[in-house]
């Protein structure tokens, strides 16, 4: 699901103009901000239609990228929630979609399912061997425009605005509504 829902992103020019109206609007700040967001767009949406082809959603292939890391370590349900940064009713939802489709099995049942370990099964296992190198060449391809080094940097870069956002003084700004 797109997040800036614009197909077109405003003309700098524009930007200054309404930084006359609105002080507070950094033009330069605007723009970068605008494109990031177009850019996440675009990359999102690429990634879902190469994973359409697999039939995976983004969700249920980060669920099997989690179990692939370390196929003869089994997880907990609660622990892959966190580490997909999911709900732990979607993690539930993900992981019977999954079993259901014999990609993944839980262990023996305990009383709190949360608990339940978790693992790819064979299927799990051969699917994300014949996804992956398509996966990985697509991502080279999204990415063929910058070379190495410009690679480098942008991956600074992006660290750079993350680190921003989770400073304090961004936490604690006061909410747009």
């Amino acid at each position: 699901m797109p997040l800036l829902l614009l197909r077109e992103l405003p003309r700098f020019d524009c930007l200054l103009q309404a930084a006359t109206r609105y002080p507070d609007l950094d033009p330069s700040a605007t723009a970068a901000f605008l494109h990031l967001l177009h850019t996440g767009d675009l990359v999102f949406a690429s990634e879902a239609k190469a994973l359409a082809t697999f039939t995976l959603s983004q969700g249920r292939f980060s669920i099997l990228m989690l179990l692939n890391r370390h196929p003869d370590q089994p997880e907990t349900p609660a622990s892959l929630a966190q580490q997909a940064g999911v709900s732990r009713a979607t993690i539930t939802g993900l992981l019977d979609n999954l079993e259901k489709d014999g990609l993944i099995a839980r262990g023996s049942a305990i009383s709190d399912r949360r608990l339940t370990p978790i693992h790819l099964t064979s299927k799990g296992a051969e699917l994300m061997d014949s996804v992956l190198p398509k996966y990985f060449q697509h991502v080279a391809k999204l990415l063929e425009t910058l070379n190495s080094e410009e690679r480098v940097q942008l991956v600074g870069l992006l660290q750079k605005i993350q680190h921003g956002i989770a400073s304090p003084e961004l936490e604690s700004s006061e909410p747009l509504g």
